[in-house]
């Protein structure tokens, strides 16, 4: 693993590459690291069935997870469920008040000739009120994403904000060594399941970066012997060469308006800058010209600035730059090394790699106040990216000497570990809302 990606990595090595869409890969295991003091106890009460067979998923198991991982919930233990309705109707209030349980979530999940219907109702529990009642219908393999769906709208009727359950990750994971060895670049559900393998190959595969509407993704491949950038369309694995300029192609990030790619490129001259490819035209557009290393771009939301990472000033640190202009100005002071920018939905905070005492570990930097926030504690913490509510941050870890991914919440006090059934996983990218 490398310190972001400021150290470019390349290959000479012949590649196969081969392109497999809807092909499992193994699931990731979450575990809970650390919780949060406080989290509201809520009651996700087993989901009533209908329509003559079993459900293909336990869809409020699915509910009550996805809310703890959020680390502002507590699902009540099944076992310790008082009664078990599955509407409204059915709920003894007073019962649930004696547990202390704030919400309450019941519902049944029906069988239909086309899937699935899955209907549910949310109550306040102290005040005896509804706050939400739905139906949502899935096709017969798509329960588990209806669930998450559920979990989203749930999430936000109890505290507001959008939920994001029902997007997607990507990442990359290596396994085997020497010949054996493979690089694969996976998309899978926010919760790990489902993992489906796009790109298979014999050397690295590298930066995967999300389109702003969740349908491609952009990453670098040393194909031909060199780094080149692809994008891949999820639906239907077909793929096409976005860059192969002679020298380094590295670190894609779609604009907000997904119709360019920014994009770290040497051209040959051995001097790394930002450049800027318009998808729709093809021209290149040259960002920055310094005899620095620029590289790792991330756009503003507005689409009108990129953040990237430079040692201009002597060290690794964050910079600004507006489309067009020729100055850039640098946007973290503290500490002697912050990489990989990564911006968050609402342009507010910038999440990087801090140098903290010999430790590369993930930080929150404030904008606005310019307030710096270490939010973990690992030895070799790398490549955030942010839920698209803000809420977590996703990054790449070391665990017992291998590649794990981990999450932590934006105000640092909620860490969760996904690791893989095998090799190492790392270069996290957190999905857009679908």
């Amino acid at each position: 693993m490398t310190r972001g990606l400021f150290v470019i990595r390349r290959s000479v090595v012949a590649i196969f590459l081969c392109f497999v869409v809807q092909v499992a890969w193994g699931d990731l295991k979450i575990e809970i690291t650390e919780g949060i003091s406080g989290a509201v106890p809520v009651a996700i009460v087993p989901f009533g069935t209908g329509g003559g067979t079993e459900p293909s998923e336990d869809v409020a198991a699915v509910i009550a997870a996805d809310l703890a991982r959020s680390g502002r919930f507590a699902p009540i233990d099944r076992n310790d469920m008082i009664q078990m309705p599955t509407s409204g109707q059915g709920i003894r209030f007073g019962d649930w008040r004696i547990l202390e349980t704030e919400a309450i979530l019941v519902g049944k999940v029906l069988r239909e000739a086309s899937g699935y219907v899955i209907q549910f109702q949310l109550y306040d529990v102290y005040r005896g009120a509804q706050l939400l009642s739905y139906r949502i219908s899935s096709a017969e393999n798509d329960l588990r994403r209806a669930a998450h769906q559920v979990s989203d709208m749930v999430y936000e009727a109890l505290t507001g904000e959008r939920g994001a359950f029902a997007t997607r990750i990507a990442y990359v994971s290596a396994t085997g060594k020497g010949e054996q060895q493979r690089f694969r670049v996976v998309v899978a559900d926010a919760d790990g399941e489902n993992p489906i393998v796009i790109a298979n190959s014999r050397d690295p595969l590298m930066s995967p970066a999300w389109s702003p509407d969740g349908r491609q993704l952009a990453y670098v491949s040393f194909e031909n012997e060199r780094s080149e950038i692809y994008i891949q369309t999820l639906a239907t694995g077909e793929r096409q060469l976005a860059g192969s300029w002679p020298g380094v192609n590295g670190a894609p990030a779609f604009s907000p308006d997904g119709r360019r790619l920014a994009l770290t490129l040497s051209r040959g001259t051995g001097n790394l800058d930002i450049f800027v490819l318009n998808l729709v035209s093809g021209r290149l557009t040259q960002v920055t010209w310094h005899a620095a290393i620029d590289t790792e771009p991330e756009w503003a939301p507005d689409g009108r600035r990129l953040y990237f990472t430079s040692d201009r000033g002597g060290g690794p640190q964050v910079y600004e730059i507006e489309l067009g202009s020729d100055k850039a100005a640098r946007r973290t002071f503290e500490g002697n090394y912050n990489a990989r920018p990564r911006i968050s939905r609402d342009g507010k905070s910038l999440a990087t790699v801090f140098e903290d005492r010999g430790n590369y570990r993930v930080a929150l930097l404030e904008l606005d106040s310019g307030n710096l926030q270490v939010l973990t504690n690992g030895q070799l913490d790398e490549s955030p990216s942010f839920a698209p509510n803000g809420s977590m941050i996703i990054y790449a870890s070391e665990a017992g000497g291998r590649g794990i991914l981990a999450a932590v919440s934006a105000d640092g006090r909620y860490r969760q570990r996904l690791t893989a059934t095998e090799g190492d996983i790392r270069e996290p990218a957190w999905s857009p809302f679908l």
